[in-house]
């Protein structure tokens, strides 16, 4: 294996995988002076990356040319690095981050303390204990991209409440099954959710939370499509299910369809948010870089 350090990031070692193996061992090998309880510490803290997505799993099978990255343990404690994201911007008012494929928005039942929040938490919380962070909206822990939070109760109220005027752009890139043979469209439909948890479309006017995607085809081959969305609304799994709704799943979306992860990620990015400031009224736009996976496969 291949082991270098980028002028960028001096936080973390990079290996290339030069063969077909399983992550934990690659680890192992990687670092030989660590002890296997040690090494699976670092991957259940996040602190591994595999090509542009965090990975826990021991048991994950690593492919030729795939780049790991592992964050050093000095520098995964000290205050200063946010693992599996960074901050965009930052005022008294609002947060903007890059968060990468792999990191939960939120809490679960399951994981209480690697999460964007969780760490967003402690960042403002150096400055003063007193701080918080809210919750504006939300990017599943596989889909990687621009998300906000608020630093203030009275932001995030402004931002709920006038969430559809004050967004000017939310657009996704989404990487799907098989060809889009028209260049561009829209899906409507109004969503429901199962017992089970699972959102799915309804044709009947009013029967749900009515969602409208408009989808654009950026490029493609008989195999995979990349495409733009832009969202009319913000509906929970509304791309994976209007993707699913077109014949044409996102790639790893085995819950909405999909057959094949080559990727081996959730084939979704919040590309651009743009918005007017709740305080200052100025119109702010942040993009975040679309995963080159993405291109190499729909090329």
């Amino acid at each position: 294996m291949a082991k270098y350090q980028t002028p960028k990031d001096k936080h973390s070692l990079y290996f290339k995988v030069a063969h077909t193996s399983l992550l934990l061992p690659f680890l192992l090998e990687a670092m030989p002076n660590r002890g296997r309880n040690s090494v699976k510490s670092i991957l259940k803290r996040g602190q591994v990356t595999v090509d542009d997505h965090i990975e826990t799993k021991h048991d994950y099978r690593l492919h030729p040319g795939q780049t790991i990255a592992i964050l050093k343990n000095k520098a995964a404690v000290k205050q200063n690095v946010l693992i599996g994201m960074s901050i965009l911007y930052e005022d008294q008012d609002i947060i903007v981050i890059q968060k990468e494929a792999g990191l939960l928005s939120i809490a679960t039942l399951k994981e209480k303390k690697m999460t964007a929040y969780h760490q967003l938490v402690e960042h403002v919380q150096r400055e003063n204990p007193q701080n918080k962070i809210f919750v504006v909206h939300r990017l599943d822990k596989d889909t990687s991209g621009v998300m906000m939070f608020a630093k203030n109760e009275r932001t995030k109220k402004k931002l709920q409440s006038s969430w559809k005027e004050s967004v000017k752009k939310r657009l996704y890139v989404a990487l799907v099954e098989g060809k889009v043979t028209n260049q561009k469209g829209y899906i409507s439909s109004w969503l429901k959710e199962t017992s089970s948890h699972r959102m799915y479309s309804s044709s009947v006017k009013n029967d749900g939370q009515h969602a409208v995607t408009n989808y654009q085809v950026i490029q493609s081959n008989t195999d995979y499509s990349l495409l733009e969305l832009q969202l009319e609304t913000g509906r929970k799994n509304q791309i994976r299910v209007h993707m699913q709704d077109l014949g044409h799943p996102v790639v790893g979306d085995k819950k909405y369809g999909s057959k094949q992860n080559p990727i081996r990620r959730l084939g979704l990015h919040a590309k651009t948010l743009s918005f007017v400031h709740p305080t200052t009224g100025k119109q702010l736009t942040f993009d975040a870089e679309v995963p080159k996976v993405f291109w190499k496969m729909s090329k």
